[in-house]
């Protein structure tokens, strides 16, 4: 087995029976690697982080452990109905594990249940934005300055702007000249940074996921609907807008965020309208008139800022997102600037359907 080392060594950390170990990737996440460990009495999800992404990998833990801290209290009271991803310590009680220069964490495995890539229906992606919404609620009165922000700027579009024209400026792999009109497009919109700076000043500081993708959603493989919300590690302080708008981002599109069919990267107005049903309906008695408002500013900035994000790795060499190919993150550029276009184009229809 080509992971049989440090499978071994997991399996001595968490107390799983070394003889019957088996292990291997589940989840199509970018950045850090998701396994399946197991041996003949119990499953648990291992995780070898990144820590060039995060380079606080203790903090990230400890974000993490007091959300599912604040949720588990919660459901005690009845309060939280969904399933939580809970941190499982080693046999002498740490969170991480060190071997062979990297850090892997163990957390309790969710079983009978199931992810999506790519939204098929409506009924779905309102199930979905129903639980991200009910994962907000639960943690309105949660002090959102408690968290460390394990990526700081995480959604600061004016910070990805000034990135991406650095890495245009230094052209350190020479890609520049392949996607100047790329390049160009992204420049023509760099003044909704100061719509998004205006905007934020004026909202509530809340905890947000803030990686609201259809697969970091369980549903029950039984009944369909929603089981957990999971990968908690970019939680941190943030605007609702762009948990709304990594929703939008992520369902709305009948097309993979890497495919090329750029034609059909497209915003499904019956997929838009099943979200707003779905968050709004959990948040409407915290949302803000001002948070409301700003919700089609997310739709608009998340594909935005993505695009930006995959664009600059592509232009400094495939050093953040994994790649499978040369020209991966042009692609998922592009399709993040069609889908852009997109929601452009029906700006008003998508609004009216928010208010």
């Amino acid at each position: 087995m080509e992971y049989r080392s440090i499978a071994e060594h997991l399996a001595v950390q968490y107390g799983l029976c070394g003889e019957e170990i088996s292990m291997k990737p589940i989840g199509s996440g970018h950045i850090n690697t998701t396994m399946l460990l197991k041996d003949s009495e119990r499953v648990l999800v291992v995780q070898k982080l990144n820590t060039t992404v995060f380079p606080e990998p203790t903090q990230l833990v400890e974000n993490a452990r007091l959300i599912e801290q604040h949720l588990v209290a919660k459901s005690n009271l009845g309060a939280y109905e969904l399933g939580i991803i809970k941190h499982v310590p080693t046999h002498t009680g740490r969170f991480l594990v060190e071997y062979q220069g990297e850090v892997w964490r163990a957390l309790e495995f969710i079983g009978k249940s199931y992810s999506e890539d790519v939204v098929d229906c409506a009924v779905k992606a309102q199930t979905a934005a129903g639980a991200f919404g009910c994962f907000a609620n639960a943690l309105n009165d949660f002090d959102a300055t408690q968290l460390f922000p394990v990526i700081p700027d995480f959604h600061n579009l004016a910070m990805r702007i000034e990135k991406l024209q650095a890495i245009i400026e230094q052209d350190p792999v020479g890609r520049v000249s392949s996607c100047l009109e790329d390049i160009a497009f992204c420049q023509s919109q760099f003044a909704l940074a100061q719509e998004v700076k205006e905007t934020e000043a004026a909202l509530p500081l809340r905890v947000c996921h803030n990686d609201t993708k259809i697969n970091n959603m369980l549903f029950d493989a039984s009944t369909n609907k929603a089981k957990a919300v999971i990968d908690l590690d970019t939680c941190m302080p943030g605007y609702w807008l762009y948990d709304f708008g990594d929703m939008v981002r992520t369902f709305c599109s009948p097309e993979a965020e890497d495919s090329t069919n750029l034609s059909n990267v497209v915003v499904r107005v019956e997929i838009f309208e099943a979200i707003v049903k779905g968050y709004i309906a959990e948040v409407s008695d915290k949302l803000t008139d001002l948070e409301r408002q700003s919700l089609i500013l997310g739709a608009k900035v998340m594909p935005l800022m993505i695009g930006i994000r995959f664009l600059t790795d592509y232009l400094d060499g495939d050093n953040y997102f994994s790649t499978k190919h040369d020209q991966h993150n042009l692609d998922r550029a592009r399709n993040q600037f069609a889908l852009y276009q997109d929601i452009l184009r029906n700006e008003k229809q998508l609004s009216a359907l928010i208010r």
